[in-house]
């Protein structure tokens, strides 16, 4: 009888051991999925042949693909546009551009100037909205481009800290082949159809009626020499300010609404950034945050500090890939510094496929690689909008999982926004969707049967996933 009693009041005190330690474990898991932190890296003009974790083997990107070792790799992963300005606004709000008015319908289907009027509306909501006021800490470093005023240099009404970013160090627009002094002109072709030629047909026509004038064929009144001499001036003066003031007047580095510098140094500018992101995260260890790195790598300009310039097989396009790598090594080390790796969640994606055609003035190939898939940026071929889509959060979602169903960025605003126990918009449609169960393995098929690829305004292609289909 003494030996039963010993024997079970063992077995009661393992049994009370086993359930203490399950409520404890519990409790923390609950704490994990709520509330956590966000980190979500964007890259610019990312291929998805780029990284190692997608099968590069000349490209060294050791942190990003550790991001893939530790999570989950979505090899479906598709941007909502092939163009900067309505890529990011479709993964800000969870919504395809054309319902917020981000798709234009001419061939330019992005911002081109700090000073355009146009921009993501206010009455649109983004996930920094929604966690600012589940108060989350939010920032926004790096890569805008969605606007900054509405009617005056400084009402602001597009800027970041409008659209619930506390925060702001970066861009308002992007980092322009013009914003590098040498690295030639985006603008040119433009110019040349719209003043260029006109110039041209000005200054032959005014040339042209001088010599019929002198000659004494035609008697030519002077006005009209004149006007032909004054609009040839005029456009050559139009031309001539434009290049010259393009670089100090787009290219400019922003701290919240103060322009710091102008025009902008890439010198250690990726440095600098990675700083600014490694001191917010310090500044809110002890309370959840949402920061949006967003990389002006590897979009023209191409830069690379001196630590990695020449460093890389694939010119400078690579050593600005593999100096993008070693800066999502730097926030993780940071995570890790203050033992918040297991409470965030990080999220790496690029803004839409390389630009497979971008060459320097030089003859280097300033485009990117995106695998086996037919075209890039600007294309709604499988280059341009099949993107990275890397994502970790130790202990909560998969490790070194795969999922091969088709998924996109607007996915990640009801994501983070169900994370944070915030509540979706009721009186809009969000296109994306939850993606919580396919990482952490409860469901295996996503729910998107339809994706619609649009370019600009329109309707290119629709990707149907049936749900009875195998």
């Amino acid at each position: 009888v003494l030996h039963w009693f010993l024997y079970t009041r063992k077995k009661m005190r393992l049994l009370l051991f086993l359930i203490i330690y399950q409520c404890a474990t519990n409790s923390v898991n609950t704490h994990h999925v709520s509330n956590p932190n966000f980190i979500l890296l964007m890259a610019d003009d990312l291929g998805i042949g780029d990284l190692g974790c997608y099968g590069n083997r000349t490209l060294r990107t050791p942190n990003i693909d550790r991001l893939a070792e530790e999570g989950v790799t979505l090899t479906q992963h598709i941007a909502a546009s092939p163009l900067c300005t309505p890529s990011r606004a479709a993964f800000l709000t969870g919504r395809y551009p054309i319902r917020s008015g981000m798709a234009a319908f001419s061939r330019v289907g992005v911002f081109l100037f700090s000073a355009s009027s146009g921009g993501l509306p206010s009455e649109e909501i983004t996930f920094a909205k929604l966690l600012k006021q589940r108060g989350y800490a939010t920032a926004l470093i790096g890569k805008w481009h969605l606007g900054m005023n509405c009617e005056s240099s400084d009402d602001f009404c597009h800027h970041p800290l409008s659209h619930g970013f506390d925060y702001f160090y970066g861009l308002t627009v992007t980092n322009f082949r013009d914003c590098k002094p040498g690295q030639g002109s985006v603008f040119l072709k433009g110019v040349q159809k719209s003043l260029v030629i006109p110039i041209q047909i000005a200054g032959i026509t005014l040339v042209s009626l001088v010599i019929v004038h002198y000659i004494g064929l035609l008697k030519v009144p002077f006005q009209a020499l004149g006007c032909c001499l004054l609009i040839t001036t005029i456009a050559l003066a139009v031309l001539i300010f434009f290049f010259y003031h393009f670089r100090h007047l787009n290219c400019f580095l922003m701290r919240d609404h103060q322009i710091i510098q102008q025009p902008l140094s890439y010198e250690n500018l990726t440095q600098r950034l990675t700083k600014e992101a490694g001191k917010f995260i310090g500044r809110n260890t002890d309370a959840p945050f949402l920061l949006v790195l967003s990389y002006l790598h590897v979009h023209t300009a191409l830069y690379a500090s001196k630590a990695f310039r020449g460093k890389s097989k694939h010119g400078l396009y690579g050593d600005a890939v593999e100096e993008m790598d070693w800066s999502v090594g730097q926030i993780l080390d940071v995570l890790e510094e203050y033992n918040l790796s297991d409470k965030t969640l990080v999220y790496f994606t690029s803004d839409q496929g390389a630009h497979v055609e971008e060459i320097s003035s030089s003859g280097e190939v300033h485009g990117g690689y995106n695998g086996i898939y037919k075209g890039g940026k600007s294309m709604n071929w499988e280059g341009g909008i099949r993107v990275p889509g890397l994502l970790r959060w130790p202990g909560v979602i998969q490790s070194g999982a795969y999922i091969d169903e088709p998924t996109s960025n607007m996915d990640i605003f009801p994501t983070v926004v169900r994370l944070a126990e915030a509540v979706l918009p009721s009186d809009r449609v969000i296109d994306g969707h939850d993606l919580m169960p396919l990482l952490q393995g409860k469901v295996t098929r996503s729910k998107h049967e339809f994706l619609f690829h649009y370019c600009n305004a329109y309707l290119n292609a629709v990707r149907w996933h049936p749900r009875n289909s195998k």
